[in-house]
């Protein structure tokens, strides 16, 4: 199959659209050790461990939530760093009858993040 989408992108990537997007990027490198850096001219290409996320200011568009599913190597570690970042606790890590160990946070922006190791992983 001939890949449309750019080298290291997947076929889906998600984009929000926040106010203060400078903010949501340092809370994603704050609590998901995300990389990239804040743009103004376009939209952030923030990279959360093999995948892109796109985070744009709301000066073209209005706001925009998502509720995004994260797997991550360590699912404690990382509720306890997005509650430090400012997220609200809405679920503590607990095992899942389908074999993730998962958590659910929320954003001061109304971001749902379901973050989750896979249980056989751990």
């Amino acid at each position: 199959m001939n890949n449309a989408a750019p080298d290291g992108w997947h076929t889906i990537t998600p984009r929000i659209f926040v106010r203060d997007s400078l903010k949501m990027v340092e809370f994603l490198k704050a609590a998901f050790a995300a990389t990239g850096d804040h743009q103004t001219s376009r939209p952030s290409e923030i990279r959360i461990g093999d995948s892109i996320l796109m985070v744009s200011g709301i000066e073209f568009r209005g706001a925009v939530s998502a509720f995004l599913y994260v797997y991550v190597d360590d699912v404690d570690a990382t509720y306890r760093r997005a509650i430090a970042a400012g997220a609200q606790s809405l679920e503590a890590p607990a095992p899942m009858p389908y074999g993730d160990r998962r958590c659910m946070v929320q954003d001061e922006w109304d971001n749902i993040w379901q973050i989750a190791t896979r249980k056989d992983l751990l």
